[in-house]
């Protein structure tokens, strides 16, 4: 049985139970018994096994070890690496090999973690489902015939399959959370600037930001202190200083907050209803305080993050053009016939509508109506937020309006898929750092999630507090 937590995995290594090689052939066995499930579409198994040999060679030395040895790590398609194929899930990048590695992928490697492949997701991160990927969609390890959520979908079936210890996915408006929930595992997005977004390929820049998942809060901490901080290579990387994580950390007497229309919300499952009010029950027997606070901007949420998104995705993705890297059309008769067929036979049909409507919301005649109104509100929701946690320590919310549904249920209705974000993109909207954390099952064994968020770069609190709130699986 593969150990879940770190602390595990080096006490057993430490004591001689474990070699690093053993551990890293027992995570590309289970990576082959799950391959129906649609996991990886690259599997770093030379790499991963050399790797492996030579730590084991050092720990034999008395050699000085990284922080994350033993820690064995997947990477979602779209954090590029140095040497190796980075697709976005997407075919006009196919082909395509990084020349450089991520800030944070290089700074998990050189604590001597180990990545052992790369993760399925929604192409370029558009998605709440994992089924807009050009490798097909990957399926829920409770029940195959549901989505895991997404974008970082394979990311967190990564986990909850365990064949590995911590997957890095990338979250824009919840997909490290959602899916996180979808698969009953932890799923945090820090704060935003909290860690370096070079070498992740770019969705919605001012939303983008790299997340981790794991099995325990612990796990998370130590990935996240090893991997956030300034980064000369990105400016929007936060100067503030990282604090070191402590386990042992406790919240004594929290003040939470939580939003009645959310909680009442007519689209939040039962189950997931449910389980909140049990979380509220269970803070205050705890010694905890717990308010219902009005959030007035609930019905602006999902229409303030898509038009922004969609804005922003509309430029960052005009790169891909057949010039330079990827895919490139050949039946072609001149250059704009290349850029058209490219874009045309390269992207898929879910980021070619957001393309679609990020243009014309840039549109003359339509900039000042739609992206500078979006602006606007969503300084008014961050502001909003800020003065709440003015007052309290968190918010407990839902992470996603609904369990997984079934693959291809709602493939041909978007606008109930994005209105399924509702709970999530709170956080992006205002760079607060927000974390899932499980929240047992429903009669039928599938998984549920509720969500968390605190103040900007506090999340060594959010992760105590996360500890805390242990979960009950329901029968």
């Amino acid at each position: 049985m593969i150990p879940k937590s770190l602390q595990e995995i080096q006490l057993q290594i430490k004591t001689k139970k474990l070699q690093v090689s053993d551990l890293v052939q027992q995570y590309l066995d289970r990576i082959e018994q799950s391959k129906h499930l649609n996991i990886y579409v690259e599997v770093y198994k030379e790499d991963a096994i050399q790797r492996a040999i030579e730590l084991d060679t050092k720990i034999k030395s008395g050699d000085q070890l990284g922080a994350l040895y033993g820690c064995i790590i997947s990477v979602k398609d779209i954090i590029v690496q140095k040497g190796k194929h980075t697709t976005a899930a997407s075919k006009i990048l196919d082909g395509f090999v990084s020349p450089y590695s991520a800030t944070a992928l290089q700074r998990l490697i050189e604590e001597d973690a180990i990545i052992i492949g790369r993760t399925n997701c929604d192409e370029f991160g558009m998605g709440s489902a994992n089924e807009n990927s050009i490798y097909g969609p990957t399926k829920n390890g409770a029940d195959p015939s549901r989505i895991p959520g997404g974008s970082s979908g394979g990311a967190a079936v990564s986990v909850q399959m365990n064949t590995c210890l911590i997957a890095i996915g990338s979250d824009t408006g919840g997909s490290v959370r959602q899916p996180a929930a979808f698969c009953g595992i932890y799923g945090l997005k820090p704060s935003y600037g909290r860690i370096s977004r070079y070498g992740l390929i770019a969705y919605a820049s001012s939303f983008d930001q790299i997340g981790i998942l794991g099995h325990t809060p612990d796990d998370i901490g130590l990935i996240l202190e090893q991997i956030s901080g300034r980064d000369e290579l990105d400016a929007t990387s936060s100067h503030v200083p990282v604090e070191n994580y402590d386990p042992t950390e406790q919240i004594p007497s929290p003040t939470v907050a939580y939003f009645p229309q959310m909680i009442d919300h007519p689209k939040l499952n039962p189950d997931i209803k449910s389980a909140i009010e049990e979380k509220i029950e269970q803070i205050q027997s705890g010694g905890g305080k717990v308010v219902p606070v009005d959030f007035q901007y609930m019905d602006f949420l999902v229409p303030t993050y898509y038009v922004l998104t969609t804005a922003e995705a509309s430029t960052n993705l005009s790169r891909f053009d057949g010039v330079r890297y990827g895919y490139r059309a050949t039946d072609s008769n001149t250059l704009e016939d290349m850029y058209v067929n490219t874009r045309t036979e390269g992207f898929g049909n879910e980021v070619k509508r957001r393309i679609m409507l990020g243009t014309y919301v840039l549109s003359e005649g339509y900039f000042d109506a739609y992206f500078n109104k979006a602006q606007k509100v969503r300084r008014l929701i961050k502001e909003e937020m800020e003065s709440i946690l003015e007052n309290v320590d968190f918010v407990l919310l839902p992470t996603s309006t609904s369990i997984p549904w079934k693959i291809g249920e709602l493939a041909d209705d978007p606008v109930e898929v994005y209105l399924s974000d509702v709970f999530t993109v709170l956080a992006n909207l205002t760079g607060l750092p927000s974390i899932n954390i499980p929240a047992g099952t429903n009669t039928d064994g599938i998984p549920l999630g509720i969500q968390i968020i605190s103040k900007k770069y506090s999340e060594n609190k959010l992760l105590s507090f996360s500890k805390r709130l242990y979960y009950s699986q329901k029968k």
